[in-house]
């Protein structure tokens, strides 16, 4: 869990920003520890990089939280707007124009131009929508810690994946389980799938394709890691029983799967 100021780091703000954000009543406010601090999770800073590209873009607050919630029509219509404006604007303001016109996309929000076709993929092999918007906010949350050019080569390594059929059939595999409860005697099978996989791809699944050839990429620390496995393992009702289940199978992590030394 985040501290306000770590949080307002990773999402490029200040913690005054946050706390008025707060008050706008753009991010919730999560509850206080025992010490009387904020903590944040994953989900915290994936909102407040939304409300920062829009913010960034010339968006009064006042309409951030209703972009954020509007229907397609209604967020097409705005961006239209929204663009016209910024057209008018000094040659400072184009790189944020820019931004904002991709947000008619939907899925191109604070991603770099090809996470559209990236995620229009996972859609193309039938991954359920909702698996496809943990994926988008997983993303997003790459953002925090690297640079756009790294995440579309991290994006273009991960997509070479998806040419892999048994990859595939285990992402399948996943989704299907979105809304298994943690008892469903079905993980101990998904499970063995997921972990012949890894041990199938034993270099692969210990993170030696996360750099890349030219080693631009950079590994995200310890931190930021256990924020991308909360963000996907807590979508779903199953998440941590599969995690236990892949660790009594040799395999640690989600984000960066890690053989278990016995």
């Amino acid at each position: 869990m985040l501290t306000i100021g770590q949080l307002a780091s990773y999402a490029g703000v200040t913690a005054r920003a946050v706390r008025h954000y707060h008050a706008e009543g753009l991010l919730p406010e999560p509850e206080r520890d025992h010490s009387g601090y904020r903590r944040y999770g994953a989900q915290a800073v994936v909102e407040l990089i939304r409300i920062r590209v829009l913010a960034d873009a010339g968006v009064p607050l006042a309409r951030v939280q209703e972009l954020l919630h509007a229907d397609e029509k209604e967020f097409t219509a705005a961006v239209a707007e929204i663009d016209a404006r910024l057209r008018k604007e000094i040659a400072e303001r184009e790189r944020h124009r820019e931004r904002i016109a991709r947000l008619a996309a939907g899925n191109s929000l604070a991603l770099p131009p090809e996470g559209a076709a990236y995620l229009d993929r996972w859609r193309e092999l039938g991954v359920p929508e909702r698996v496809v918007q943990i994926e988008r906010d997983s993303w997003i949350l790459t953002l925090a810690v690297l640079s756009p050019e790294e995440v579309a080569e991290a994006m273009a390594q991960k997509g070479r994946l998806l040419d892999d059929p048994e990859f595939v059939d285990v992402l399948r595999s996943i989704s299907e389980a979105i809304d298994w409860a943690p008892d469903d005697a079905r993980l101990n099978g998904l499970a063995d799938k997921v972990a012949a996989l890894l041990d199938l791809h034993a270099d692969w699944a210990n993170g030696s394709a996360g750099d890349s050839p030219s080693g631009t990429v950079r590994r995200p620390e310890a931190g930021i890691v256990e924020l991308f496995d909360s963000l996907a393992l807590d979508s779903i009702p199953a998440g941590r029983r599969l995690e236990a289940l892949l660790e009594e199978r040799g395999w640690s992590g989600w984000t960066e799967q890690q053989r278990i030394v016995p």
